[in-house]
C-alpha cells in the first residue's frame, strides 16, 4: 500500500475512534456504492451521520470543506439515499467533514458538523 493510502486508512480509523469516544455508534466504514464509497456512517442519538474524512500530512492544504466538490456532494447524497433504503432507516441525516492531521504521536482532529447540505432539486 502506498504511503498516502496508508495515512488515509490510519486517519479514517482515528476519525472512527474519535466519533466512538464521543458516543457515536459506527454503522459502516468505507461503505461502497457503485464505484465509490462513504468513509464513515454513524449514528448519534436520532441522527444518521455521513462523515467524509480528509486526512492530510500537514495543515498546509485547503480547508476540508473546500475540498468537497458539488459532484462529491451529489455522490454522497445519492449513496446516502441508497443506504437508507437498503437498511430501512428512518433518521434525520447530517453530513459532516472530519479533518485528520498527524500531530506528534497522535492526531489533530477537526470535526465540522453540518459541513454541507444536500442541494434542493
Amino acid at each position: 500500500m502506498s504511503k498516502h493510502n496508508e495515512l488515509g486508512k490510519e486517519g479514517e480509523q482515528a476519525a472512527a475512534n474519535y466519533l466512538t469516544d464521543k458516543g457515536y455508534k459506527i454503522l459502516e466504514q468505507n461503505w461502497r456504492y457503485k464505484h465509490k464509497e462513504i468513509d464513515l456512517i454513524a449514528q448519534n442519538e436520532e441522527l444518521l451521520v455521513i462523515a467524509e474524512i480528509k486526512t492530510r500530512s500537514t495543515e498546509e492544504w485547503e480547508h476540508p470543506e473546500e475540498s468537497i466538490t458539488k459532484s462529491k456532494i451529489r455522490f454522497l447524497v445519492d449513496a446516502t439515499e441508497a443506504y437508507i433504503l437498503e437498511h430501512d432507516i428512518d433518521l434525520e441525516v447530517r453530513f459532516d467533514v472530519i479533518s485528520v492531521v498527524p500531530e506528534n504521536r497522535g492526531w489533530k482532529i477537526d470535526h465540522i458538523e453540518e459541513a454541507f447540505y444536500p442541494p434542493i432539486n
